[in-house]
């Protein structure tokens, strides 16, 4: 049953302040799915909006990362986007996109772009919708693709799904096959991790993991690392360390967006080598690309922002498969009330924690 009122913290980014709000909630409009939120993860993209590196539309109810409860259901529609049946009560995720299926990029294939395309703790909240993490409750549109989940599975694995490890299938979706590869990442933070830990398990030859952060790069042999490299080494340096190990660089995916590192990148692969680049999210300085290296190298680079549905249903077969092998639960290290959504942001801002945990008051 749709309950009569939610609450949502409210993102205002000029005062950079949350404001809890309460909304009216009697009834559902055709063909949205109405669940009652039970996790959501502060994500990397979530604090640059707050930070004020990423400009957003606000008040707005931000969020994404969302574990939800089924409490209304569409008569139109009682299946996940895998064809599983839904019922009132289970647990979901979804893609951080809703999006008209008839739209042209979507047909193109890039339903992350489509021009009806709306995302899920970014949308204005000037008409009260209800779309975000940080609130008890979220209203999913017609549109949206629903994936039904094993609740074996903990609430802090889970959270980041249709984030980190959705984006990380797609940027391995572009890369190709992975199998005997050598793979370096750069960026050991939760996406980094994610990356070393999917590929660990698709016969890779060697997972390379590149960060500053000692502790990070310690933690990332948990996830499946093979060799790690410290981001201070010079280019030349890291080019030694390859070849000692008898190491040719077949495929890089950046999770930084730091223009020096896109471009190192591109200078450590090898003939016909694939870069893709996840991590540039919001506005830096121009990344210099030596043009003449590009085509000599047959290298071809690779962007992904967002992904396909695809993407989160890949990733969810993987956590499903993998969770016990790799400690994700240990990531979400620190946990707040929905009601303390702001000291919640400020801890996340310290940069200590990969993942900070919001419980809603009420479900």
């Amino acid at each position: 049953m749709i309950p009569k009122n939610a609450t949502a913290l409210v993102f205002d980014s000029t005062s950079k302040t949350f404001e809890s709000k309460a909304v009216a909630l009697e009834k559902a409009e055709e063909g949205e799915t109405v669940v009652a939120i039970l996790y959501t993860t502060i994500c990397t993209s979530d604090l640059h909006t707050y930070c004020g590196r990423r400009p957003l539309d606000s008040p707005t109810i931000l969020g994404h990362e969302i574990v939800g409860k089924i409490v209304h259901l569409p008569t139109t529609n009682t299946k996940d986007y895998t064809n599983q049946e839904l019922a009132l009560g289970d647990w979901v995720t979804w893609c951080v996109y809703a999006y008209e299926a008839d739209d042209p990029m979507a047909q193109k294939g890039y339903p992350q772009k489509s021009t009806s395309l709306y995302k899920y703790g970014h949308h204005p909240f000037h008409h009260q919708e209800l779309n975000g993490g940080f609130a008890t409750h979220c209203v999913l549109k017609k549109g949206t693709a629903i994936f039904k989940l094993d609740p074996r599975l903990s609430l802090k694995e889970i959270a980041p799904l249709n984030c980190t490890h959705a984006t990380i299938a797609g940027g391995i979706r572009l890369a190709g096959s992975l199998a005997n590869q050598t793979v370096l990442i750069y960026g050991a933070g939760m996406l980094g991790l994610s990356a070393a830990a999917m590929i660990s398990t698709l016969g890779a030859k060697q997972v390379i993991l590149c960060d500053l952060n000692r502790e990070r790069l310690v933690l990332a042999k948990k996830f499946g690392a093979d060799l790690i490299l410290d981001s201070q080494l010079t280019t030349a340096e890291k080019k030694q360390i390859l070849l000692e190990s008898n190491l040719s660089l077949d495929v890089v995916i950046d999770t930084t967006g730091i223009p020096a590192v896109m471009e190192e990148g591109i200078e450590l692969l090898s003939i016909g080598g694939i870069s893709v680049w996840i991590g540039a999210v919001f506005n830096q300085p121009p990344t210099a690309i030596n043009a003449e290296m590009v085509v000599r190298k047959l290298v071809t680079i690779k962007g992904l922002h967002n992904y396909i549905p695809e993407d989160l249903a890949t990733a969810i077969q993987f956590l499903t498969r993998y969770h016990t092998r790799f400690p994700f639960e240990d990531l979400v290290s620190a946990e707040f009330q929905l009601k303390d959504l702001a000291d919640a942001f400020e801890t996340a801002s310290a940069g200590e924690h990969y993942r900070v945990g919001i419980t809603p008051t009420s479900h």
